[in-house]
Order: structure tokens, then C-alpha cells, then sequence
């Protein structure tokens, strides 16, 4: 079962919006899913970093 999604709004500077637009086009996705696929990118390299914090 694939996970719920919630909307949410977010206000972000224009250039950003761009640069999303046209990275999410070269990866053939929607705006959405590439902005979720960064997000947990992010997260990810995060929490790893703080798990060798406390090594």
C-alpha cells in the first residue's frame, strides 16, 4: 500500500521554483513527487549524519 499523502502549501523563492521545474522535468517527474524525492534525500543524508554523532 503506497503511503498517504497530505497537501500542503508552501511559499518558495521564484528561482528555486524554477530550478524544481526544470530538475524535476530532466528526472520525468511532477513538480510534487521531485520535491518529496529531494525532501527524503535530504532527511536521509541528515539523520545519517547525526547517527555518526553519536558513534
Amino acid at each position: 500500500m503506497k503511503p498517504l499523502k497530505v497537501k500542503v502549501s508552501v511559499t518558495l523563492d521564484e528561482d528555486i521554483v524554477d530550478k524544481i521545474k526544470a530538475l524535476s522535468e530532466n528526472d520525468d517527474r511532477s513538480f510534487s513527487q521531485y520535491v518529496n524525492h529531494i525532501l527524503k534525500k535530504h532527511i536521509e543524508k541528515e539523520q545519517k549524519s547525526e547517527d555518526n554523532l553519536h558513534v
